[in-house]
């Protein structure tokens, strides 16, 4: 049974609620921060990327070079038809039986719209054609980079388009002096997840704190700290729908 802690994000100052909840491995959902709170374990752990710690790979270098035609786009949080017909062929080829494999044209529209922060729509589009290859919807923290939410074609496997939009994202970081690219929850032995793990000056919120990633292989699930305090399990008891959730 999942369940999550979360809270609003509105008012004047959204902003910097929502600054100081990332720090502590918070994640936005539209108009929500949520932090997942099982009984039984902890194994979602916040990641984030220390931009000046960060050395590309080998393979992290051929993925740029494979990716070299692609040209970024910045945009205002407005999704189009195009993002959709990507997103769709996305969930179709690579989570065709997951939470948000239902979703609508209305509700990704509200995925990628209702922001009460700064937020940027990063597009990839393909310098010869003009095809629209990639997406990330990030938010702009004061110590750094979200992504919130990214998908891209799923027919082009040999370019590792997921892992060059991190790649892109660290250097736009970079760029703009922010010392962290937050890419969500890891969680440990899950393929899926593996990814994230591959990449240096990786941390993750463990313990109040975070830390420096170890060896992957040394992490393992134990029991959420909140599990045992009686207003935090009342509170985490009510759901978010999975499908907004990154």
């Amino acid at each position: 049974m999942e369940r999550k802690l979360f809270t609003a994000l509105q008012g004047e100052n959204a902003e910097k609620l929502n600054n100081s909840l990332s720090q502590q491995g918070f994640r936005r959902s539209q108009s929500v921060l949520y932090r997942p709170s099982c009984a039984e374990c902890s194994a979602c752990l916040s990641a984030r990327i220390d931009v000046a710690a960060f050395t590309a790979s080998r393979t992290q270098r051929r993925t740029s070079r494979a990716n070299a035609h692609l040209r970024r786009r910045t945009t205002s949080p407005w999704a189009t038809e195009d993002q959709y017909d990507l997103f769709r062929r996305y969930l179709d080829r690579r989570h065709s039986t997951g939470g948000m494999a239902d979703m609508d044209v209305f509700e990704f529209a509200a995925m990628i719209e209702e922001t009460p922060i700064r937020s940027r729509v990063v597009e990839y589009v393909d310098s010869s054609d003009n095809a629209l290859t990639g997406v990330s919807l990030t938010d702009v923290l004061e110590d750094g980079l979200s992504m919130v939410y990214s998908f891209y074609a799923p027919d082009l496997p040999r370019q590792s388009l997921g892992t060059y939009m991190i790649l892109d994202h660290i250097e736009i970081a970079r760029e703009a002096g922010l010392p962290y690219v937050y890419l969500g929850y890891w969680v440990p032995g899950s393929q899926k997840m593996g990814y994230k793990s591959r990449f240096s000056g990786l941390e993750v919120y463990l313990g109040g704190a975070w830390q420096k990633m170890k060896n992957p292989e040394a992490y393992s699930a134990d029991t959420h700290p909140l599990s045992n305090d009686p207003i935090a399990e009342q509170v985490a008891n009510i759901s978010l729908p999975d499908r907004r959730s990154s």
